[in-house]
């Protein structure tokens, strides 16, 4: 087996693989079609190794990333020795791979010397992706084919070519044909540019070499996490988290984890965790890896390279046929918001005694909205908008207040909400209002990020309709170690003549008019220590600025 090479080498390695994924997000950022990508950012970049182990990620979507080797490892399974180069994979099934039906995700191998070396993966979210209703959350699901098109790993193209056959059976399949082709394209030229650049990198330095660093890099950050592990208190806790409900009737739907951690290991058993559901609530297995992974990575020191070695000490267990592990065929589109989100705070929970000053408070819960109609300005096309402003607030933390409107736990930040002038030229969309909602952070001695208050006004032409998808009207982002929980959300609908109507959020089928208002106020992230440690200048100036 051959050397890894000296230090230096290694962090100039360890860089030029950083480097190399944040490429390809800008090359997809600035290729993809639909709002959702070249706006919103609703996608992830990873680099795997021959075996399908994270090599190198840029900073996108954390719950995207976590299950990114799964889609890697189900194409090493399905097609093995077959893999050439120029070949082109594509997955979306969460029993093959994916996570949840909206997230496309392209495997791109890289061969040299005669073998497999690397698999760029690329995965993004698409603004609809078939199925019963618009946008690709379906509220009324209770089985997978009611959610949209399954698809295993196919070999989508060959020959640096993609199979024009298979590219017009799938987008035949979306309500948006032309935003789903042109993120596809931007998808594999994003997956190719990574292939390129590896190629010179293997080039430069060798198959074996490069092989060699890669070992050395993974093994580097297993030694940097069970560092920082070790000198947590060691012991067995147990974490809980609730989600208000499936949609279809179940209640207090409740996470458990039981977290035990030993020397320089950590063990999540999520085995105690609720049945699953009849609604979309559930998670698929490579959805609930990546939360628990997620939830050790947010408690590790910033400059530990999230990779394969990162998550070594790790052990995620949990029980087939429980909303953490549903069973195939289980409707389980709304799993990389909800329950990924609470499987994070369950964990966080449990491990507060365990590094205090590492936990923070609950983030905000997601609570989307998805509108279909016609433009008056483009009648003769259909658009599909998702809500991705107003975002909730993130945890207070041991360092300070938690960041204002910076999203949910799964995405930390990393979903945005975009220009809202950009939003209402590409749709019959006018923001009155955007900002932020007073009085929505849990208190605490650091207190959480607010959310935002949006006045948004519907300017179709003629009826329109939208659906819901999110959890947290009912259980606000919990506040940690004596911290309040931050506030729930409260959406409402209304109407030109006065009359409202609170939205849930889970629905299908909403119906809206021209002059329609969505009147959101979105939750504020949980606290963390006690509020009365506060200090008292910082609350003169959160009563000074109105945010109280």
């Amino acid at each position: 087996m051959t050397a890894a090479p000296d230090p230096v080498t290694l962090a100039v390695l360890e860089n030029r693989f950083r480097a190399l994924v944040e490429e390809m997000g800008e090359a997809l950022l600035r290729t993809a079609t639909s709002q959702i990508l070249n706006s919103s950012r609703d996608f992830s970049i990873a680099l795997c190794d021959p075996q399908g182990r994270l090599v190198a990620q840029a900073d996108h979507i954390p719950v995207h990333v976590g299950a990114m080797p799964f889609a890697a490892a189900a194409v090493l399974n399905a097609f093995g020795d077959t893999l050439r180069q120029g070949d082109t994979f594509l997955l979306n099934d969460p029993w093959h791979g994916g996570s949840h039906l909206p997230d496309l995700t392209i495997v791109q191998p890289v061969l040299a010397a005669g073998a497999l070396q690397f698999l760029c993966v690329v995965r993004a979210h698409q603004s609809d992706i078939g199925g019963a209703t618009h946008g690709g959350y379906n509220p009324a699901a209770t089985e997978i084919w009611q959610e949209g098109i399954r698809i295993p790993p196919i070999r989508l193209g060959e020959g640096d070519a993609l199979r024009e056959d298979l590219v017009t059976m799938l987008a035949l399949n979306t309500r948006i044909p032309r935003d789903f082709r042109g993120d596809l394209m931007a998808m594999w030229g994003a997956a190719r540019l990574g292939a390129r650049r590896l190629e010179t990198l293997l080039a430069q330095h060798g198959a074996a070499p490069l092989q060699a660093s890669v070992r050395a890099i993974l093994d580097l950050a297993e030694a940097h996490a069970r560092r920082i592990i070790a000198g947590w208190r060691d012991g067995e806790w147990i974490g809980e988290a609730v989600l208000d409900d499936d949609g279809h009737g179940a209640t207090d739907v409740t996470i458990r984890a039981r977290v035990t951690k030993r020397g320089d290991s950590v063990t999540v058993d999520l085995r105690e965790s609720d049945p699953q559901t009849r609604g979309f609530v559930n998670s698929s297995w490579p959805n609930t890896v990546s939360a628990a992974r997620m939830a050790l990575a947010y408690l590790l020191d910033p400059e530990v390279a999230k990779n394969d070695g990162a998550f070594r000490p790790l052990t995620v267990l949990a029980e087939e046929g429980t909303v953490v592990r549903a069973a195939e065929g289980a409707a389980v589109t709304l799993c990389t918001s909800h329950c990924s989100n609470e499987i994070v705070e369950a964990i966080v929970k449990a491990l507060a005694a365990a590094c205090p000053d590492r936990i923070m408070g609950g983030w905000g819960r997601r609570f989307r909205v998805a509108i279909t109609g016609a433009d008056p300005r483009r009648a003769d096309r259909r658009f599909v908008w998702h809500l991705f402003h107003a975002r909730p607030g993130g945890g207070g933390h041991s360092r300070g207040d938690g960041w204002s409107c910076a999203g949910e736990w799964h995405s930390a930040g990393g979903l945005k909400f975009g220009s809202i002038e950009m939003a209402e030229a590409r749709f019959p969309l006018f923001f009155a209002r955007h900002e932020f909602r007073p009085g929505s952070a849990g208190e605490g001695t650091h207190r959480g990020g607010l959310g935002a208050e949006l006045e948004l006004r519907i300017e179709t032409a003629g009826p329109a309709r939208a659906n819901t998808a999110g959890d947290g009207v009912r259980h606000g982002a919990a506040g940690m170690l004596g911290g309040r929980d931050g506030a729930p959300h409260h959406y409402s609908l209304v109407h030109p003549d006065g009359t409202s109507r609170d939205l849930r959020t889970k629905e299908s089928g909403v119906a809206l008019g021209p002059g329609d208002v969505l009147l959101v106020r979105s939750g504020g992230g949980g606290g963390w220590g006690p509020p009365e440690a506060r200090d008292p200048a910082a609350r003169a100036a959160d009563v000074a600025e109105g945010l109280l």
